[in-house]
């Protein structure tokens, strides 16, 4: 049966997702969002993902409080630079963070933590230097933000996946 639906949970979630984005559970949408739920099942599952090992749980709870109060801040803190800043990006940089981090389950939470928080932008990461290259908006200090990120994210991811 797995090899119909090797990924039951994501098929029902994308099933779900197209009945409430169509507002309808007609007979032919329900057939239709079936059939592209059934559809990106079996592309997952020609992808093989790895399964991610979460190790320690409580801390990846203690990390997704800390994440959402940190984007909060961040927002108050750009809201800020736009509205009181009189030339915008006088101190927007590049910056280079040499990381720890090995697992790829890890390395993409830590993408979408500095995406998701506004202000930071995960330009490019060098997997052979294993060193991540990041764009700040307000760019004052980097030890700052090498800090941030290895200390506060990092530590933890490390603590989760490997």
């Amino acid at each position: 049966m797995s090899w119909i639906l090797p990924y039951p949970l994501l098929s029902l979630a994308l099933l779900l997702l197209w009945l409430l984005l169509n507002q309808s559970v007609s007979v032919g949408h329900v057939i239709l969002g079936g059939l592209i739920a059934v559809l990106a099942s079996w592309a997952m599952a020609a992808l093989r993902p790895e399964k991610p090992r979460i190790r320690r749980p409580g801390v990846a709870v203690r990390l997704a409080g800390m994440v959402l109060v940190d984007i909060l801040r961040s927002n108050l803190a750009v809201g800020r630079i736009i509205v009181r800043s009189r030339e915008p990006g006088v101190n927007a940089g590049f910056m280079t963070i040499p990381l720890d981090l090995r697992s790829r389950q890890g390395l993409a939470v830590l993408s979408i933590i500095i995406t998701s928080t506004p202000g930071t932008i995960w330009v490019n990461y060098d997997a052979a230097k294993s060193t991540l290259l990041l764009h700040v908006l307000d760019l004052v200090d980097e030890t700052v933000w090498i800090r941030t990120i290895k200390g506060r994210y990092e530590r933890m991811l490390m603590e989760i996946f490997e």
